[in-house]
């Protein structure tokens, strides 16, 4: 076993949730040694082409990868970890909302793009929703991604959004929270609302307060200090200031903390896939592998 390779106890955990491996017309490799090879370029961000021999083929890997990802297999094992999370107690629906920005390497840019009202458009890889600009943007620092992410009071990360590097935060804030969704185990409808919600400036708007309160969810979001000073000036009608909790707000820290772990998975840090469907499911694999 290699440094960053599952041990026996975290295979156990895994195992029962992967699915088989794909019949390429060859004899099926073993998971195990696949899944290695896979998470390893993620882990270091090297190229498919470097992944060592002692997990088989590289080709082997791309391709389950590749493969997994178009037929939402990362999503539904890190769906069904966190529903074994939820049912054994472990999730706490005290959320908290940011983003962070990645550095897209060159090699991520150059995928091909079509107008949106082309005829001939086709999906690549018959992805179903990769955006027109695949997630990468322009910023001062170059070409970067967004990765939007909830992630509850025990470090679990309930939803992620991908996005271009130069897009708001508070737009993005219902999309992700719409992407939390915890299925419960005994049937049911699945939990979709957190029970308190703690995010920062960024995310200070009448809207998202009022997308909160409609949802009858708690939420502790400092007001900016623009905003502060257009309520006063108003007087009377300005209105009373939102309440702010400061002691509840400094829990806010461990989303930033899931961030800094998130991106000890080079592949995570840097982008090097050109599809956004691609690093969105690279950041699926991290985080099914991570918490193991």
């Amino acid at each position: 076993m290699s440094r960053g390779d599952l041990t026996d106890a975290q295979w156990e955990r895994l195992e029962e949730v992967l699915p088989p491996i794909p019949k390429m017309g060859r004899p099926p490799r073993d998971r195990r040694q696949v899944f290695d090879g896979i998470w390893w370029r993620a882990r270091t961000g090297s190229p498919w082409r470097d992944v060592p021999e002692r997990y088989g083929p590289w080709e082997t890997a791309y391709a389950v990868f590749r493969r997994w990802q178009i037929d939402g297999t990362w999503a539904r094992v890190l769906q069904t970890l966190q529903v074994k999370a939820d049912a054994e107690g472990v999730l706490e629906w005290e959320v908290s909302v940011d983003s962070t920005v990645c550095r897209a390497h060159q090699h991520a840019a150059g995928a091909r793009k079509k107008g949106p009202d082309d005829p001939g458009r086709a999906r690549p890889n018959g992805l179903a929703a990769e955006p027109d600009d695949h997630g990468l943007g322009r910023t001062r620092g170059g070409l970067t991604t967004k990765i939007h992410l909830a992630v509850d009071a025990s470090f679990h990360v309930l939803a992620a959004v991908i996005t271009a590097g130069q897009r708001g935060d508070a737009p993005v804030f219902e999309q992700v929270m719409d992407r939390i969704r915890v299925p419960r185990i005994g049937g049911g409808r699945p939990r979709t609302r957190p029970e308190h919600v703690l995010a920062d400036r960024a995310y200070s708007s009448r809207q998202i307060r009022s997308y909160l309160r409609r949802r009858g969810i708690a939420h502790t979001i400092p007001e900016k200090r623009d905003q502060a000073g257009h309520r006063l000036r108003r007087g009377s009608l300005g209105g009373r200031p939102p309440g702010f909790d400061r002691e509840m707000y400094k829990r806010r820290h461990k989303v930033e903390c899931r961030i800094g772990l998130l991106k000890q998975a080079r592949g995570v840090a840097t982008r090097y896939d050109k599809l956004a469907a691609r690093y969105e499911a690279t950041v699926q694999l991290t985080l099914i592998r991570q918490p193991l």
